[in-house]
């Protein structure tokens, strides 16, 4: 199995909002990651999505972006994004989902290879910035979840590798930790994936190995409007317990 992530792909949703107002870059976006896709991508593959799928307001209409979505190859696993106001009750969610596609809200998927553990994050304090009441409630929430998905996830993953999938950052340029690092890194967690930067916040986000975890920034911009290559499959398959099939998926 080869692991690949392409975050926020802004699908339309039945709306008229052309990703190209926010610059020629822009224009086509979902043309180049299917390409980029179908090229990369086989059937024995998962192509992680962090989130921010479709514009849609109401999940009808976001239905049309998730089997564009799903008529590509590979499995693919997905979390919810800050725009992804469609996005309801997970139980409707995961039966609305195409086959070979998993949702995941605060708990994780068994990938064969290795467990992914998701849930969105949000916004993390900033040394001389710390964040108003309503979103460190938000924070302390979205901290509480990513608990839940990492207890999900060791218990499936015995020896294998632990990762995460977030939505928000979980680490800036400029911050040594937040509450989300600190979590995974006591986890045993290897990697992490998020997206939701854009333009110049590109620059902002963590990208490398920090206390043992590695940081990939996969919003489609950051990387071309390309699916991106995260883990090839010379992954080990690790000795002992490998649990039962975290998430739900369509099958």
């Amino acid at each position: 199995m080869n692991l690949f992530a392409v975050g926020d792909l802004h699908l339309p949703g039945g709306q008229e909002k052309p990703m190209s107002v926010f610059g020629p870059q822009w224009e086509g976006h979902f043309e180049r990651i299917a390409e980029s896709w179908r090229a990369q991508v086989g059937p024995e593959d998962t192509v992680l999505i962090p989130g921010d799928i479709s514009w849609a307001m109401q999940a009808e209409d976001a239905r049309p972006d998730l089997e564009a979505i799903g008529a590509l190859p590979g499995r693919k696993v997905l979390i919810r994004g800050n725009h992804d106001y469609w996005w309801g009750g997970i139980t409707r969610v995961r039966d609305m989902l195409p086959e070979g596609m998993t949702a995941l809200q605060q708990d994780a998927a068994d990938l064969g290879p290795l467990v992914v553990c998701g849930t969105r994050g949000w916004l993390i304090p900033a040394e001389g910035a710390p964040l108003g009441e309503q979103d460190q409630k938000i924070y302390q929430r979205e901290l509480g979840r990513l608990e839940m998905a990492l207890a999900a996830g060791r218990a499936l993953a015995g020896s294998r590798p632990l990762a995460v999938m977030l939505h928000y950052p979980p680490l800036l340029r400029n911050q040594p930790e937040s509450g989300f690092t600190e979590r995974m890194e006591a986890a045993g967690v290897s990697l992490c994936v998020y997206g939701h930067l854009h333009g110049a916040g590109i620059q902002a986000g963590f990208r490398g190995t920090r206390n043992g975890v590695r940081y990939e920034l996969t919003s489609c911009d950051s990387q071309d409007f390309r699916v991106r290559r995260i883990i090839p499959e010379e992954i080990p398959e690790a000795p002992g317990e490998t649990g039962t099939a975290g998430g739900a998926e369509k099958n």
